[in-house]
């Protein structure tokens, strides 16, 4: 796959591409990221990209021509071009996965006070992040490239994927590391039972848990089945159920 990102400021990824799986999904030749500049394509000869608004108003606006000649000289058969917009669809798992599919996915960051409108008839499709503001495209691009990059085979492993929030409607179960005990917090014992089963289980529950507390929305999403119904019952009540005793009883020698 390759991955462009026409920007202003393409010395901002120099880190970005350098480090941890991003860098080692480029240096497996998984992925291609380039960022080329569009100040490279401007004609005009006082190397400007950017002019006042036409009517007035405040900031500057990007100029349509050095964007769309960017854009004609990195296209490629079957690629995508994505300007990043408040007006575009909101970016969430499955707009990444099916990036993941494209052969080249081409990023376009706007900077200043915004775009010249003629630029949206030249790219495939508009795309926002969220309702915030930010200072340019650099920031949103990173997070797209990255949340892309880390689903394709053999940039991360598989089972580190399988199990993620937003897989699902569910968000991820709690995680522990040693030590046992941090001042006073300790790992649930059932994680040391050696219990697979009943492990699997206890992590349902919690995702049911933390989905319902923290994300009602997505909680209302879920196809609950009989188990995760009996699983929410169990959430109302202050007793361990009876496959937990008995998980906990069999692991007894495990557990710290």
């Amino acid at each position: 796959m390759k991955i462009t990102i026409l920007t202003l400021f393409p010395e901002m990824f120099d880190g970005f591409i350098s480090n941890s799986i991003i860098a080692r999904a480029i240096s497996k030749g998984l992925v291609e990221v380039e960022a080329v500049n569009i100040r490279d394509f401007t004609l005009d000869k006082y190397g400007r990209v950017d002019t006042p608004p036409v009517g007035g108003g405040a900031g500057l606006i990007q100029k349509c021509q050095p964007i769309v000649d960017a854009l004609a000289k990195v296209r490629t058969p079957g690629s995508k071009a994505v300007l990043f917009s408040p007006r575009g669809t909101t970016y969430n798992e499955n707009k990444a996965k099916e990036y993941a599919q494209l052969d080249h996915l081409i990023l376009v960051c706007g900077h200043y006070e915004g775009i010249d409108e003629r630029v949206n008839a030249y790219v495939d499709e508009l795309l926002s992040i969220g309702d915030y503001i930010l200072t340019g495209g650099e920031i949103p691009s990173m997070a797209v490239a990255d949340s892309v990059i880390r689903l394709l085979d053999g940039a991360i492993t598989a089972d580190s994927l399988k199990d993620e929030s937003f897989n699902s409607p569910l968000l991820e179960y709690p995680q522990y590391t040693e030590p046992y005990d941090y001042n006073g917090e300790k790992v649930p014992d059932i994680l040391y039972s050696g219990n697979h089963a009943a492990i699997e289980k206890w992590r349902r529950k919690q995702s049911l848990k933390l989905t319902r507390e923290y994300r009602p929305d997505l909680f209302k999403k879920i196809e609950l089945s009989k188990q995760d119904k009996k699983l929410l019952m169990e959430l109302e009540s202050d007793e361990t159920p009876d496959w937990e005793k008995k998980a906990l009883e069999k692991g007894h020698k495990f557990i710290k």
